[in-house]
């Protein structure tokens, strides 16, 4: 009877407490954002909040170079009806923290409802309503807002690109490996660069160059790529080659020509069915010495990785600033180390991602969690796990780290490092690919890579060198990942090396 008698006091001891502790809790900071009422119909995706400091910008954005400067709000919105209000908690899903902690001053907010979840990868896509840039003057975020924030118009199209039709033709080529893949027909998309006196008529073959871009590039950044490498060729500054310009952004970010259990089998589809049709149809040399590869960044990983999977059919890779090729050494932290994190160092400091001039400007965990934040798809992170991790259950790849935590994943590093770590594959396969692979790689990098991305080529030059693979490696003193090409006063003066070193393979005897 007792225990009966006691339990409604305790109840409600609980509830007081509760409402007690409640009340002293602060509220959430809110923003309220608007759809017009004209849209024609509901719209779902990512809708994005960010807030900055000062007055009288035009556009307020994030940047992965001054990861806290601005803030992000995040809310996934599903059918959105137009002239209908979502609040979006700028306390809850918010980087780098709670808005509502924000000293108070002047800031500008601006809000995009990210339709095609791919704001990681390409920004503010042509079609994403966008509001207006709202500002605060003398804002407190503790006291909250109490305006609403309307998605007033929509991002427009990129502008089209100009091209020369007679030399730089586009193409889309359906591959049957993809597309078997996906159940849906899944296409390579590109640009190829004929050289000047490329005539169709002629019997003359042409050495071609395999060229794909680094993260956050896509098709119609190549046409940039496509027109200067025309122009250097027309000035005689580089040989006469094909290039092909290879579009490999998905997505979930970069494939990397990879073949992949999340992405499908992008390595097999370009080197068993673009290349044989390509060579079928413009006159390329036809032959494993007339055929180059050429990458940046991520691009410089994929170019990197074609070569050493598929010694036999290409010539020789010049990868430039290359992705971690040696995961002993994956942008700074050591991923096989015992308790391995990608956040903290052993001694408990912040491992570093982004430099400039010797000056720390991001941190791993800083950059992760801003990308954890715009969203789940096409983050670089993110990118990595769809390229290198083993699928999950749930038909997504399993993360290779805890984005809380920073903790890595043991097991998925040992998929990563059987199956995609550059380094190990190439020492434990040496017996058979170092006859057809030795003296074909390149890589050059700067001393200061912006991502310290040298400190991987330097662990994959100790490799290769134990392998006495002829390998060339390129550290050119105090170049970052933005100015590594820089020549005089030519930004992009090192492609003329490059075509060079390229040519002189194809055409020894040439004095071009």
């Amino acid at each position: 009877m007792k225990v009966f008698t006691k339990l409604p006091v305790l109840l409600l001891y609980a509830s007081l407490l509760l409402r007690a502790q409640m009340a002293a809790e602060k509220p959430h900071l809110f923003i309220h954002v608007a759809l017009p009422p004209d849209l024609h119909s509901p719209v779902s995706g990512r809708l994005l909040v960010f807030i900055g400091p000062g007055t009288g910008a035009t556009a307020v954005d994030t940047s992965p170079f001054s990861p806290t400067r601005v803030y992000v709000a995040a809310k996934d919105v599903q059918t959105w009806l137009p002239g209908t209000i979502v609040d979006v908690d700028a306390d809850d899903l918010v980087f780098p923290s709670p808005l509502s902690a924000a000293k108070p001053g002047d800031y500008q907010l601006q809000a995009v409802l990210d339709i095609a979840h791919n704001y990681n990868y390409s920004g503010r896509s042509p079609g994403d309503p966008i509001s207006d840039v709202v500002t605060l003057t003398h804002w407190n975020p503790g006291q909250g807002i109490k305006q609403t924030v309307l998605l007033s118009h929509t991002e427009p199209d990129w502008p089209s690109p100009t091209t020369n039709k007679e030399k730089i033709q586009s193409f889309e080529f359906p591959s049957q490996a993809l597309t078997a893949f996906w159940g849906r027909e899944i296409s390579i998309r590109g640009l190829l660069v004929t050289p000047p006196s490329y005539q169709a008529q002629s019997a003359q073959t042409f050495p071609t160059v395999y060229y794909t871009h680094g993260f956050g590039g896509q098709l119609r950044n190549l046409t940039s790529v496509a027109e200067d490498l025309l122009k250097r060729m027309a000035a005689k500054k580089m040989p006469e080659m094909i290039w092909v310009l290879l579009d490999e952004s998905l997505p979930t970010g970069t494939h990397e020509f990879a073949d992949s259990v999340n992405n499908g089998p992008w390595g097999r589809a370009l080197t068993s069915e673009l290349i044989p049709h390509l060579e079928a149809t413009y006159r390329m040399d036809g032959n494993a010495n007339g055929r180059f590869l050429q990458g940046h960044s991520s691009g410089g990983w994929a170019t990197l990785w074609l070569q050493t999977r598929y010694p036999k059919i290409f010539g020789g890779t010049w990868s430039t600033s290359p992705d971690s090729s040696d995961f002993h050494d994956f942008t700074g932290p050591d991923l096989y180390a015992p308790h391995a994190n990608l956040y903290r160092e052993p001694d408990g400091s912040p491992y570093p991602l982004v430099r400039d001039k010797g000056k720390v400007i991001a941190t791993i965990e800083q950059f992760a969690k801003l990308e954890q934040t715009i969203g789940p798809y096409g983050g670089q992170f993110a990118s990595f796990d769809w390229v290198f991790s083993p699928r999950g259950p749930d038909g997504r790849p399993v993360p290779m780290f805890n984005r809380a935590t920073g903790d890595v994943d043991p097991t998925v590093v040992a998929y990563w490092k059987d199956h995609y770590d550059i380094a190990n594959l190439v020492t434990r396969q040496w017996p058979s690919i170092g006859p057809d692979l030795r003296g074909k790689i390149h890589v050059i990098v700067g001393t200061a890579d912006t991502f310290y991305l040298d400190g991987a080529a330097h662990k994959l030059r100790a490799v290769l060198d134990a392998l006495h693979a002829d390998a060339h490696f390129t550290f050119i003193p105090d170049r970052s990942h933005f100015n590594l090409y820089k020549v005089g006063d030519d930004s992009h003066g090192l492609l003329n090396q490059i075509a060079a070193e390229m040519y002189a393979v194809a055409r020894p005897h040439s004095s071009r």
